[in-house]
């Protein structure tokens, strides 16, 4: 692999598939590479899309990617935190060791790459750190208890991060609603699919634009939160 340290760095946590993947194609296609860091393989690897084998949740794993991507690429500019995963259990009868693995994921594992990564942008004042919640926060719903706190405190983290690092890093809030993806499928615990709740899904791919637009603001001027849902979804 060879070094480049004179390319735009943009890092994708939970890059493989779904709204991750979608990302990092539309930042490879924008010139961009795009280290996607995630449990498995992307299927396909388009070019500008590295691939590094992560668990965010494991912070050895961490300071594994962070050695990685400054020998090989440098420090990234971008920083997507898009690793996460769904449950569904009621809070009196679910698993905690479940639930932990949830906040690991979501939200640990978003505070490990933060504390890995942004240190040199605020060093060198600039960045774009990008964190990808859900409609879910702050709404406390049946059966998403979990899923929507890990989403709360997240975005409680993103504007913490935004107001320390004032002036110089930009962060961004998106968060989607029911989005065409494998998501559903691979929660812990949970059945419910994007034709069940019957109120249509976004492609990943606009979330994707989504991010690009964030990226992309002129000097000064932030994009703070973007939500973008099905305009049939009710939460």
């Amino acid at each position: 692999m060879s070094k480049n340290k004179s390319s735009r760095i943009a890092l994708i946590t939970g890059g493989s598939s779904g709204i991750g993947f979608a990302i990092a194609k539309k930042l490879a296609h924008e010139g961009l590479t795009a280290l996607v860091a995630d449990v498995a393989k992307p299927t396909s690897t388009p070019e500008g899309i590295v691939f590094k084998a992560c668990n965010v949740s494991n912070g050895d794993d961490i300071n594994e990617l962070y050695d990685w991507t400054i020998k090989n690429f440098g420090h990234p500019e971008f920083l997507i935190l898009n690793a996460g995963r769904g449950i569904q259990e009621k809070l009196t009868e679910g698993d905690p060791e479940k639930w932990k693995e949830i906040l690991d994921t979501n939200l640990l594992g978003a505070l490990r790459t933060i504390r890995a990564f942004t240190p040199h942008m605020l060093s060198q004042k600039k960045g774009n750190v990008v964190f990808i919640s859900s409609v879910a926060a702050n709404q406390p719903h049946p059966y998403g208890g979990v899923y929507a706190a890990s989403k709360t405190a997240l975005e409680v983290i993103a504007e913490t991060l935004r107001l320390e690092t004032l002036p110089h890093l930009n962060v961004t809030v998106v968060s989607p609603g029911i989005v065409d993806t494998a998501f559903y499928e691979h929660q812990i615990s949970g059945h419910t699919s994007v034709e069940e709740m019957g109120m249509g899904a976004i492609s990943p791919e606009e979330i994707a634009e989504d991010v690009w637009y964030a990226l992309n603001k002129k000097l000064g001027t932030s994009i703070n939160k973007i939500i973008t849902r099905p305009t049939l979804q009710q939460f």
